[in-house]
């Protein structure tokens, strides 16, 4: 009996180490389980993050990227390259040409392929606006040696092309402009020096040629290291307040004699202002804009100074003449450089083609805007805006 009674002790305790054990056994199998889960939820997590984290830099580039795989199709496209072209989001596997119309991109990534190498050039981007794009192409070689793929980047260079095209444009201006006043002082000069049987009237009157092309270089030379210095910065506007009334009226008197010349009559409509100016830039404005108005209004017309406060602290004024205004297709660009409506009359005229450029960068400096308004027949007019000077009085209101 006593060692049956062993026997089945021994039986139960057997039994219950395994089932303790296949419980344990299990425990395990499910922590393991869990564990390799956890496991490929970190790394499918870890790789999700890498994947945006890659994608969150290279949609931050300033250049757009494309990477294709080997057969060509579109592996990522970086937010630069979709928006360069308009794309949607849906680009990826499709071929360079499905996802962008551009045939000259496609070729250029066909070539690349081929050749193995690096290879650049510039396209012409769809759209309404002019914009180009240097493109470089390369391939990716992996440890093997074999090409899986093509990367290729595009750098936004139109801003490049139209400064570029500006300083053309402005040196052939420019020289356009020294050319003439300069041939003009050279050629009399040389008759003067070669021929010594002259009048003393010819002689006055070619002296008097050369000195008013010598003014108009003058000119020019002050107005464009004028307005360099505006456009680079250099120039720092001393502000401080003034009456407005007190500026207006020592422009007017500048021009007194011009308007004399041409019998024009000046009228004045100015509130009591003050403005926080620089004094010397705002004369320097309102001159040019007297000189123009007194040069293309119109003879024995009227050229009109008015001013009035905005609120948005500010004072708009305004100086209109009565002439046979601007056509609306030129008044967008009267303020660019060397910009003339009527060629032949402004040079007649002796103008430098600088100066509502100038006044556009002076008024910009203050913080101001300029613009122009005119009907053809009914004068044209130049408006402005600059700070308004507050008193004591209105400062503590």
């Amino acid at each position: 009996m006593v060692w049956s009674f062993l026997a089945m002790a021994a039986l139960a305790g057997l039994l219950l180490h395994h089932l303790w054990w296949r419980r344990r056994h299990a425990l395990l199998r499910q922590e393991h389980r869990e564990a390799i889960a956890r496991l490929a939820r970190d790394s499918q997590f870890a790789a999700e993050q890498s994947v945006s984290r890659q994608r969150a830099v290279f949609d931050s580039m300033v250049e757009g990227l494309l990477v294709l795989d080997r057969q060509g199709r579109v592996q990522l496209a970086n937010r630069k390259f979709i928006q360069s072209f308009g794309l949607g989001d849906e680009v990826q596997g499709r071929t360079v040409l499905e996802a962008t119309r551009s045939h000259e991109l496609a070729e250029l990534a066909s070539v690349a392929a081929e050749n193995s190498g690096m290879i650049s050039r510039t396209l012409r981007l769809p759209g309404p606006q002019e914009r180009h794009v240097e493109v470089n192409a390369a391939p990716i070689i992996g440890r093997s040696g074999e090409q899986e793929g093509l990367v290729i980047v595009l750098h936004d260079v139109s801003r490049l092309r139209r400064l570029e095209k500006t300083r053309e444009e402005f040196v052939a201006n420019v020289s356009h402009e020294l050319r003439t006043p300069l041939s003009l002082i050279k050629g009399y000069a040389e008759t003067l020096l070669d021929e010594t049987d002259k009048s003393p009237e010819v002689i006055e009157k070619f002296l008097k040629t050369i000195d008013r092309n010598a003014r108009r270089l003058q000119f020019l030379i002050e107005d464009l290291l004028a307005i360099s210095s505006l456009e680079s910065g250099r120039l720092q506007m001393e502000l401080r307040p003034i009456a407005l009334r007190e500026l207006v009226e020592s422009a007017l008197a500048d021009y007194q004699p011009a308007a004399r010349t041409r019998e024009v009559q000046f009228h004045v409509d100015l509130p009591d202002l003050r403005v926080n100016v620089d004094k010397e830039r705002l004369h320097q404005v309102l001159g040019n804009l007297l000189d123009n108005a007194i040069k293309y209004g119109r003879p024995r017309g009227n050229v009109t100074v008015t001013a009035r406060a905005l609120p948005e602290n500010t004072v708009e004024v305004c100086v209109r003449d009565d002439g046979p205004g601007i056509p609306s297709d030129c008044l967008g660009r009267i303020f660019e450089r060397f910009y003339r409506v009527d060629k032949a009359r402004s040079r007649d005229q002796g103008g430098t083609g600088l100066g509502l450029s100038i006044v556009k960068h002076i008024i910009q400096n203050h913080g101001g805007q300029v613009w122009a308004e005119s009907q053809l027949g009914k004068g044209a007019a130049i408006f402005f805006t600059v700070p308004k000077a507050f008193s004591v009085a209105e400062a503590q209101a």
